[in-house]
Order: C-alpha cells, then sequence, then structure tokens
C-alpha cells in the first residue's frame, strides 16, 4: 500500500473535496492509505471528511483571501506543519487539491523528499492574475498532474507548455451504486428542473431563473449555498417566479431532489467537468448545459441530454421549452445518460487510475 496524504488548504465543500472522500475511502480500489492534511476556514469540511471515516489532520482555522494566501505562500509556518505531518504518516506521495495546496504544498513535499501529484480540478488559477504565477511555479515542480477532463488538460497543456508531458487524464468518477437510477416523478408532477452546485458567481444560476421566467409552469429545485443565494434569490422575486422556484440549500444528499426533477441543469460557461452533472446522469437524468468546457465530452446533445451553442438565457430558455415539451422522450435521454455513466465514469476506474499513479510515483 502507497501511503498518500492528501493536502487541502482553504478548501470547500465542492467537487475536489468530495473527490478526495472517494479516493481515500476506497483503500483496495487505489491501493493506498490515505490522511488529509487540512487548513481550513469551514468546519464542515472537517466534518465531512470524519464523517467519511479519514484520518485529519487539523491546522486549525485559517483566513481565505487573497493576502492570506499571499502570507501562506510565502511563508514558512503552514509549510512547516505539513511537512510535519508528511513525515509523520511517512507519506510517499503528497497529493494537492486547491489552489492555496499547490504553493505550501509543493515546498512541503520537497522539503520532506515526498513526490506530489496535483489534481487540476479546474482552470480558473491560470488565468486569474493574483493566482496564476503562484500555481505554475507548482505545477513546475510537481512530479504529475492529472486533469479531470480532455478540456482542463488542453487547456493546461495551452497555457503551460512545460507541463504536458506529466498530465494524465483521469475523468472524475460516480459511485453508481449510490446514484442508482431514480424512479419518474409523479406523472400528474409538474415539469421539474433541478441545479445542484455551490451558489457562486461562476456557476451562473442566475441564467436559470431567468431563463425559468420565461417559461409558463416548469418549476425549479436549487440545490446548494454559497454566497451568491441572496441575490438569487431575489432575482428569483424581481422576475415573479419566486413560486416557482424552490432553493434547498446545502444537502449532504442531493438524491432526493434529484429524483424529483425530471431535467437537471448546469448553466456554467465552462464548466471543468461538473461532478453533479455526472450524479444527475448516474440518476438517469439527462442535463442541460453549455456548449464549452468538458459538456461535449459528456453530453451527447439528443441523445443525453442539450447542449446550447449560445451563451444567452434565451438560448437556455430555449432548450428547457423543448425539455419540458416531451418528458417521455427527457427520461429516455435520462436513462442513455445513466448507460453511459457506467461504461464511461463509475468511482472503480477513477480510483484504479489514481492508484496506478500512486504506485508509479512511489516507485
Amino acid at each position: 500500500m502507497v501511503n498518500v496524504v492528501h493536502v487541502v488548504v482553504a478548501g470547500d465543500i465542492g467537487g475536489a473535496e468530495r473527490l478526495l472522500v472517494d479516493l481515500a475511502s476506497r483503500p483496495a480500489e487505489t491501493g493506498a492509505e490515505h490522511a488529509v492534511a487540512l487548513l481550513t476556514p469551514n468546519e464542515r469540511l472537517k466534518e465531512m471528511f470524519e464523517r467519511a471515516g479519514l484520518r485529519v489532520h487539523d491546522g486549525g482555522p485559517i483566513r481565505e483571501n487573497p493576502l492570506a494566501y499571499l502570507v501562506r505562500s510565502l511563508g514558512q509556518r503552514h509549510v512547516t506543519w505539513i511537512e510535519g505531518v508528511l513525515r509523520r504518516e511517512r507519506a510517499e506521495v503528497a497529493h494537492l487539491h486547491t489552489l492555496g495546496s499547490h504553493v505550501v504544498g509543493t515546498r512541503a513535499a520537497r522539503r520532506a523528499g515526498v513526490r506530489i501529484l496535483r489534481t487540476e480540478h479546474h482552470v480558473q488559477y491560470f488565468v486569474d492574475p493574483s493566482s496564476a504565477a503562484f500555481t505554475r511555479w507548482s505545477l513546475r515542480r510537481v512530479d504529475r498532474s492529472v486533469a479531470i477532463s480532455r478540456y482542463v488538460a488542453d487547456f493546461v497543456a495551452k497555457v503551460a507548455p512545460f507541463a504536458a508531458s506529466k498530465i494524465a487524464i483521469v475523468r472524475n468518477g460516480v459511485d453508481a451504486e449510490h446514484f442508482a437510477p431514480q424512479p419518474a416523478p409523479a406523472r400528474d408532477a409538474p415539469v421539474t428542473f433541478v441545479v445542484v452546485c455551490r451558489l457562486e458567481r461562476w456557476k451562473r444560476v442566475d441564467r436559470v431563473i431567468a431563463a425559468l421566467a420565461v417559461l409558463d409552469g416548469p418549476r425549479l429545485l436549487v440545490v446548494g449555498d454559497g454566497s451568491e443565494r441572496p441575490a438569487l434569490m431575489r432575482l428569483a422575486a424581481r422576475l415573479g417566479v419566486e413560486h416557482r422556484v424552490e432553493f434547498r440549500g446545502y444537502q449532504r444528499d442531493p438524491r432526493p431532489s434529484i429524483a424529483e426533477a425530471h431535467v437537471a441543469v448546469n448553466a456554467s460557461d465552462d464548466e471543468p467537468l461538473g461532478l453533479s452533472v455526472l450524479e444527475a446522469m448516474a440518476s438517469g437524468r439527462p442535463v442541460i448545459a453549455f456548449a464549452g468546457g468538458a459538456m461535449p465530452e459528456l453530453i451527447a446533445p439528443g441523445e443525453r441530454g442539450w447542449l446550447v451553442r449560445e451563451r444567452t438565457d434565451l438560448a437556455l430558455s430555449a432548450a428547457m421549452r423543448d425539455a419540458a415539451s416531451d418528458v417521455e422522450r427527457a427520461l429516455g435521454m435520462g436513462r442513455a445518460a445513466r448507460a453511459f455513466v457506467e461504461a464511461e465514469c463509475r468511482i472503480e476506474r477513477m480510483c484504479q487510475q489514481y492508484g496506478a499513479i500512486y504506485r508509479e510515483l512511489a516507485g
């Protein structure tokens, strides 16, 4: 078994953290023993890891803002603490998951003589001027990098060509038994769409609400929490659809909400992969998404959902209207979406691919 320490700094409850849980809770598939070095302002993240049975080294609460990121990256305190965790765990691989972990995790692992794996969960930190230089510094020094989609791999290779040879593609996987096919909603139920995501600006849930306002009848379930929630609630009220939009907040288990819906929606411009998209597909629901990022890798238009070419509220509304016009056809697409996940995106496959990289790095 390979000793792996996952480094999470300034993380939140999102796709990256859920992938970590999936990996660390399956030692048989990954061939590794897992621990977590955690520095976060969110106490719920620690609770999530501990609930999954992970061994968590908690470095205490930290602040999450550009100045705090700069101080941590250039300072010694947190680097020394992470180095100590790596040494106590006799780590063979340090697995970095968040932007906040890139510099401090790389520095700590190099001081401890530990091989470094970095997962590229998105591409924003390569284009943000406040983080681009720091993340490139780290990427030059890691041993391997995993991109969660072909889109992410191609983007990283373009903006950081020096890293092209060390990038592997491992698509996020879904527990297909946990996210089993859900029965269709009742025949007399109103057409229902669902969005499952963190409510942050780049997820563009405002577009879904605006698109819904053009339609008569359908309702929308919004599952998740974040800084944009108050603004989104105000938007629904201003557009007169607050009675058709239900904000359900963060849910540890989104399956009941997915089961209640006919179709899932993702409105991000360039979604790097979208774990919630895969979970909806595994549950037997088709997905409407913009044709950017990794969405064309998952959604075959007319077969597993709808790809919206124009990034406008009106174009999104047209796809939602088409989906609502024939729910039987939509549910048939959902069955095809489930078949795709079973063939291409099972969690066992993802864990085995990461396991092969862990063994390679450990030598």
